[in-house]
């Protein structure tokens, strides 16, 4: 029988309205997130809070500990008793108490919401299939941004709908918030 965990990957404020690094729709990929959190919540299931943190802030002044931006978002803020892990790389199992916390639930599937697509949300969803976890990413709990490449722009509804293509390929299956939740 399958046990699942939820990771709720860095929906922190600096991603959002008058953040460091703002991305695109981050109200409704938290709404969408929350809908999921509650549903953990409610059946009283394992669920991880992972909070971004800046190595060296005067390299990268965003994710400052103690400062609003690297707060969780008020949608998702962790209950008194959730887990909550800070990490310095985009795996959420490097160098974080997530793999230990996962295996003392006994956890064999992680359902994976958060921000970035591109870059945190790629890595731990990789990491965690590496791992040997059933992986399901939620892609609209899930937010990215425009990025550039070669003087070219990519879009951010493109550059997160081709990483969702390439997660569901083989490490993940991705689906909508309303599909897990009338699963």
């Amino acid at each position: 029988m399958s046990k699942q965990a939820l990771i709720l990957i860095d929906i922190q404020n600096e991603y959002f309205e008058n953040g460091g690094l703002e991305l695109v729709n981050p109200i409704a990929a938290s709404l969408n997130a929350k809908k999921i959190l509650d549903r953990f919540r409610a059946e009283n299931l394992p669920i991880a809070h992972i909070q971004h943190r800046s190595a060296d802030p005067d390299q990268m002044p965003i994710f400052v500990e103690g400062t609003k931006g690297a707060e969780t978002h008020e949608n998702v803020k962790p209950l008194e008793g959730e887990k909550v892990f800070q990490k310095y790389f985009p795996n959420s199992f490097r160098e974080t108490g997530l793999l230990d916390y996962l295996k003392e639930n006994e956890v064999t599937e992680v359902i994976i919401t958060g921000m970035m697509t591109h870059m945190c949300v790629d890595a731990t969803t990789r990491a965690a299939f590496d791992l040997e976890f059933k992986c399901t990413v939620i892609g609209d709990a899930c937010t990215s941004r425009d990025l550039e490449i070669n003087g070219k722009t990519v879009k951010a509804d493109d550059v997160h709908h081709a990483i969702l293509a390439a997660l569901d390929f083989i490490p993940a299956d991705v689906i909508n918030t309303e599909e897990y939740l009338s699963a």
